[in-house]
């Protein structure tokens, strides 16, 4: 059975967030609030958690994941950003969007979109997101909680535990978050391409 944490939205208490950090440290699969959507989340380096992420959305091996960063340098270490991309995504972030670019060799190869060798990367505007990868110190291999079965994410994180009580380790509530995913710009070519319009303005790209 998933643990359940329920956190302050703004002000989230140290105590739990270290505790879900411990489970994601020990090889679980969380589902936390960011500011577009729940998502699920794992260690970057936990390939079991991976293969479950892909199990419980249904994905193959195409669907880009996120690496969920808490800040512009943690980004940089795992994309490769020229001056002109670096201007826009810096002007963008933190906020709703996820930004597909090519993958440094730090960033993990299973992850990568297998032809374009690509990743996606975002840093997310919530304090329980951010208290999370402050206390992990590394980004989260990320996606949104969106279920096969479901047009929309799920909101209440009491349902979300009800739902996927056996297949993930922890839920951390703060309350609902949106249904409304992240905007997707590609920038693996240069120039921005809007992949998905979400809670980020896309028009800025356009």
């Amino acid at each position: 059975m998933a643990k359940y944490f329920d956190v302050h939205p703004e002000n989230p208490q140290p105590r739990i967030i270290g505790q879900v950090a411990e489970i994601i440290r020990g090889g679980g699969l969380v589902i936390y609030p960011t500011d577009s959507c729940f998502a699920l989340g794992c260690q970057l380096g936990n390939r079991e958690g991976l293969d479950r992420i892909r199990s419980i959305r249904r994905l193959d091996d195409r669907h880009h994941f996120t690496l969920m960063c808490q800040d512009f340098a943690q980004l940089g270490h795992f994309v490769h950003i020229d001056n002109s991309v670096f201007r826009a995504v810096k002007a963008s972030t933190p906020g709703s969007y996820t930004f597909v670019l090519p993958a440094t060799k730090e960033a993990p190869r299973r992850l990568l979109h297998p032809k374009k060798k690509t990743v996606g990367v975002r840093i997310p505007d919530h304090a329980v997101a951010q208290a999370l990868l402050a206390e992990l110190g590394e980004p989260l291999l990320s996606s949104t909680l969106l279920l096969p079965d479901q047009e929309k994410p799920l909101t209440q994180g009491w349902e979300i535990k009800d739902e996927l009580d056996h297949v993930v380790d922890a839920v951390l509530d703060s309350g609902d978050c949106g249904v409304e995913p992240t905007t997707v710009i590609d920038f693996s070519q240069g120039e921005p391409e809007i992949v998905r319009r979400g809670a980020g303005d896309p028009s800025r790209f356009e």
